[in-house]
C-alpha cells in the first residue's frame, strides 16, 4: 500500500530514478574512469587490469611493479601482441595528468570533461568516487546509528520509569558536548581515516532517532496488547521486538533519507576544514575546498556545487515520498 502510494508521488519517484542512476554509476566507476584498461588480450590470454594487478615485466619491461598502461613502451607492446580497451575516462580519482601543457587546474575539454583541479587530477572521476564514498559512509553511519538509537529509545520508552530518567539526562548531556572541538583534538592526535571519522561521527550522531522511538514506545506500552501479552508471560525484549518495534519503525523510517543528507552534509563539512579524509581519498569536501581556493577555476565550485545540490535535494524529495506515503492521514 505504501509502495504504491510512493510510486504515485512524482517528485518522489523522479528523485529516486535520479538517485539509482548516480549511485549506479559511482559503482560502476572502475569500468567508467580508470587508468586501467578495462580488457585486454596480450600473447594470446585475456586479462582483465581492473581486478588483477600485473607487472610491468609482465608485457615486456624491466620492473617488478605495477604496469604502467599510459607508458608508450608498455602500450607498444601490448599492441603489437594483442589490444586492449581503456574506460570512457582514462583517469581514474588519483591520475595526474602530466601530458598537459597548461598548468593546473586545467579548464574543461575533450580530455578532461569538467577540467582538472589543483593537482591535476580529473573532476568527473573524483566525482564519480566520491559521491561511492561519501553514499558509502552515510550509509554505514546511518545504519549503525539508527540501530542503536532505536535501541536505546525501545529501553527509555518501554521501561520508563528511573531508566527513562537516567538515560534521558545521560543523552541531554551527551548532545551538549562540543562535537567540533573533539572532532579537532582527535584529528590532531590520529591521522583521520575512513573508519576513524565513522567510528567519532557515530559517537555524537546514534541520539537523532531516540526521541521518537522514545514517544511510540511511551505510547505503545499501555496498549491492550501489550498488557496481555505481559500477563501471559511473554518476556521484555520478546513485546519489544515482536510487538513494539515494528509499529515504531514506521514513523523511523521516515526519517532515514534526511538522516542520510545529514551524515553526507557531514563528511563534506570536515573534509572541507581539513577535518576529515586525507589527499588520498575521492572526497568531495575536498573539492568544494578546491573551489573556494580556486575562485579563478570556476569549473571546480561549479561542477560540485551542481553535484551536491543534486545528491542532497534527491535525498530530501525521496524521504517526502516516504513520509507521505506512510502518513495513513493522506489517502
Amino acid at each position: 500500500m505504501a509502495g504504491g502510494k510512493y510510486i504515485k508521488n512524482k517528485r518522489g519517484r523522479a528523485a529516486f530514478c535520479l538517485m539509482a542512476v548516480m549511485l549506479f554509476l559511482s559503482l560502476i566507476a572502475e569500468f567508467i574512469a580508470n587508468d586501467k584498461p578495462v580488457l585486454m588480450k596480450y600473447q594470446g590470454e585475456y586479462l582483465f587490469p581492473i581486478f588483477k594487478v600485473y607487472t610491468d615485466a609482465r608485457f615486456g619491461g624491466d620492473f617488478p611493479t605495477e604496469a604502467n598502461y599510459k607508458d608508450e613502451f608498455i602500450r607498444k607492446n601490448i599492441e603489437a601482441e594483442g589490444y586492449m580497451i581503456m574506460p570512457l575516462i582514462p583517469f581514474s580519482y588519483n591520475t595526474v595528468d602530466y601530458e598537459l601543457n597548461e598548468p593546473f587546474p586545467a579548464a574543461p575539454s575533450k580530455r578532461h570533461w569538467l577540467g582538472t583541479d589543483e593537482e591535476g587530477r580529473d573532476i568527473v572521476a573524483r566525482l564519480l568516487y566520491g559521491i561511492r564514498l561519501s553514499f558509502a559512509f552515510a550509509m554505514l553511519l546511518t545504519l549503525l546509528s539508527s540501530f542503536i538509537g532505536v535501541f536505546v529509545g525501545a529501553v527509555q520508552g518501554y521501561f520508563g520509569g528511573k531508566t527513562d530518567i537516567i538515560l534521558q539526562r545521560i543523552i541531554e548531556i551527551w548532545d551538549s558536548m562540543p562535537q567540533m572541538f573533539i572532532l579537532i583534538i582527535v584529528a590532531s592526535v590520529f591521522m583521520p581515516t575512513f573508519w576513524t571519522l565513522l567510528f567519532i561521527l557515530l559517537l555524537f550522531s546514534w541520539t537523532e532517532l531516540t526521541g521518537m522511538v522514545r514517544a511510540e514506545f511511551l505510547r505503545a506500552r499501555n496498549f491492550e496488547y501489550v498488557k496481555a501479552a505481559k500477563a501471559i508471560g511473554v518476556g521484555n525484549f520478546r513485546i519489544i521486538l515482536r510487538h513494539i518495534l515494528p509499529n515504531a519503525l514506521v514513523t523511523t523510517v521516515t526519517f532515514v533519507p534526511f538522516i542520510l543528507a545529514g551524515a553526507i552534509v557531514a563528511l563534506t563539512a570536515l573534509d572541507f576544514l581539513g577535518l576529515g579524509l586525507g589527499h588520498e581519498y575521492p572526497s568531495l569536501g575536498d573539492l568544494v575546498r578546491q573551489g573556494k581556493d580556486n575562485l579563478q577555476a570556476p569549473w571546480i565550485g561549479l561542477s560540485i556545487f551542481f553535484v551536491l545540490s543534486i545528491l542532497l535535494t534527491a535525498l530530501i524529495f525521496i524521504g517526502e515520498g516516504v513520509r507521505d506515503a506512510m502518513d495513513k492521514r493522506r489517502r
